[in-house]
C-alpha cells in the first residue's frame, strides 16, 4: 500500500524550535488499564513466574525477565554469550540487573558510572552510562535495539518480558524498548496510554539506529545517579509543527521480502531525505533525588561464569513495590550512604536540526504475518543496518499502522 511520508522543511523546524520551545507534549489523561498497557503475552520459558528480589546469582542464567523500578533497581538485556555484538544476537539476549533478581545475571560494581531514572505519567525510563563490556557487550559496539516484537512477534529477545513496580505492585507491561551499547543503556516501559499517545506510539521502536538520546531524550550526564519525576516526551520521531500538526520521521531503507513464493520490494522513507539531529525536545524533570552510588556490593563477576563460583543469596523473596532485598551480605544491595534531595523544574529544550529535509513520497509494501525478509537496509546517513535485527518482518506492518496513526494525531495534539 502507498503511504505518504510526511517531511519537514528547515524553516518549519526552526519556527517550531523558536516558538514552541516551552510547549510540553499534551497527551490527554493517562489510563493504566487501557488496552495495550498490561501484557497479554506468555511469560518466557526461561523466566521466573514473577519478578523477585534476592534470587541466586548466576552469571550463565538464561532468564529474560527485566524490571525497571528505580535508579538502583533496573535491568537491561545483554549478550547471552560474552563478546557477541547486540545486533548479532538480539533474539538470544538475556537479562542483567543491578540487584540479584529475577534469576537473572547481575551487573557488577564498577560497570555503571551514571544512572538517571525518570517516572512520567506515560512511561518509566532509565538512562545509564558505563563500561558495559563488563556484561559482555564488545568494546566499541554501538549496540542494538530490543523490543517485545521481533521478526516472529515473540520478542527480541525471544521470550523477553518486562515489569515495573512504580504503580505499587509488580506489573507485566506490553510495550517497551531497550537500547544497549558498550557505553550506554536506555530502557523505556510504557505504563499507561491515551487516545493521543497509545503505548505502541509512545514506545515506538522502529528507529533502530538513531540511539538513546534521539529515541529516549533525557539527562545523559555522566557521574550522576538520580531519580526524577518528568513530563512525557513526544513519541519518537514526531515533530510538532507551527500549524498545530505533526511530522513523522522515518528511517530510510529498502529491501525485499517473499510471500507465497513471490518476491516483493519496498522502500521506506526517501534516499535524499536528511536525518534530524535529535528529538524534538527534551522533557522537563522535577523533584530529583540524587544518590552517591548504586553499588550492590557485588564485584569482579565475569559474564558466563558458573553460579557456583559466585556469591549467592541465602533466601528469595517475592516483592511487590519493594526495593529492598533479603539476600546475604555478600550479595546485598548497598545503595548510597548519602542522599541529596533537589527540586528543580527545567524547561523543555527543543532540538533544531541544521540540515534541510525534502518533501518526498514513498511506497511501503507490508509483508503478511510469517513472510520471510531477505533485506539489506540502507540509511539516509549512508550506514548499513543489515537484517540481523530481522527488523523488516515485523516493523514494516507496525510502521504501516503507526505512521497513519501519527498523522491522525495532527488534529489531536494541542501545542
Amino acid at each position: 500500500m502507498i503511504r505518504r511520508l510526511i517531511s519537514i522543511s528547515l524553516g518549519g523546524w526552526m519556527a517550531v524550535g523558536l516558538a514552541e520551545a516551552q510547549k510540553p507534549f499534551t497527551y490527554g489523561t493517562p489510563n493504566p488499564n487501557m488496552i495495550g498497557v498490561r501484557s497479554r503475552g506468555r511469560n518466557g520459558a526461561t523466566n521466573p513466574s514473577r519478578p523477585e528480589l534476592g534470587t541466586p546469582i548466576n552469571q550463565s542464567s538464561d532468564s529474560r525477565l527485566a524490571s525497571v523500578n528505580s535508579v538502583d533497581d533496573w535491568c537491561t538485556f545483554g549478550p547471552d554469550i560474552p563478546g557477541t555484538a547486540i545486533g548479532d544476537g538480539e533474539e538470544s539476549t538475556v537479562a542483567y540487573c543491578t540487584k540479584p533478581r529475577n534469576n537473572a545475571r547481575v551487573i557488577p560494581d564498577g560497570t555503571v558510572t551514571a544512572a538517571h531514572f525518570v517516572k512520567t505519567p506515560l512511561y518509566v525510563q532509565i538512562m545509564a552510562l558505563g563500561d558495559f563490556t563488563k556484561i559482555g557487550i564488545p568494546a566499541g559496539d554501538e549496540g542494538g535495539e530490543l523490543d517485545p516484537h521481533g521478526a516472529t512477534n515473540m520478542g527480541n529477545p525471544i521470550g523477553g518480558n518486562v515489569t515495573s513496580n512504580v504503580s505499587g505492585q509488580d506489573v507485566f507491561y506490553e510495550e517497551w524498548m531497550n537500547y544497549a551499547a558498550a557505553n550506554e543503556i536506555c530502557f523505556r516501559i510504557c505504563i499507561a496510554g491515551t487516545d493521543i499517545a497509545p503505548t505502541p506510539l509512545e514506545c515506538q521502536h522502529t528507529l533502530d539506529v538513531m540511539g538513546c538520546t534521539f529515541v529516549m531524550p533525557g539527562n545523559y550526564n555522566d557521574n550522576v545517579f538520580e531519580s526524577c519525576d518528568g513530563d512525557a516526551a513526544y513519541p519518537p520521531g514526531l515533530y510538532p509543527q507551527s500549524d498545530g500538526g505533526t511530522s513523522t520521521f522515518q528511517q530510510y531503507f529498502t529491501g525485499e521480502y517473499t510471500a507465497n513464493g513471490q518476491v516483493y520490494s519496498y522502500t521506506n522513507g526517501a534516499s535524499d531525505q536528511i536525518t534530524p539531529t535529535g528529538a524534538f525536545s527534551t522533557p522537563s524533570t522535577s523533584n530529583c533525588v540524587t544518590v552517591s552510588t548504586i553499588s550492590n556490593g557485588i564485584a569482579n563477576l565475569v559474564s558466563g561464569g558458573s553460579s557456583g563460583s559466585n556469591p549467592s543469596t541465602t533466601s528469595t523473596s517475592s516483592e511487590s513495590g519493594s526495593s529492598s532485598s533479603s539476600s546475604s551480605s555478600s550479595a546485598s544491595s548497598s545503595s548510597s550512604s548519602t542522599t541529596t534531595t533537589t527540586t528543580s523544574t527545567a524547561s523543555s529544550t527543543t532540538s533544531t536540526p541544521t540540515t534541510q529535509a525534502t518533501t518526498t513520497q514513498s511506497s511501503v509494501s507490508t509483508s503478511p504475518a510469517g513472510a520471510v525478509s531477505t533485506s539489506t537496509t540502507t540509511l539516509s546517513t549512508g550506514s548499513s543496518l543489515g537484517s540481523n535485527d530481522a527488523f523488516l518482518n515485523f516493523h514494516l506492518p507496525l510502521m504501516a499502522v503507526l505512521v497513519p496513526l501519527s498523522a491522525i494525531l495532527v488534529s489531536a495534539i494541542v501545542l
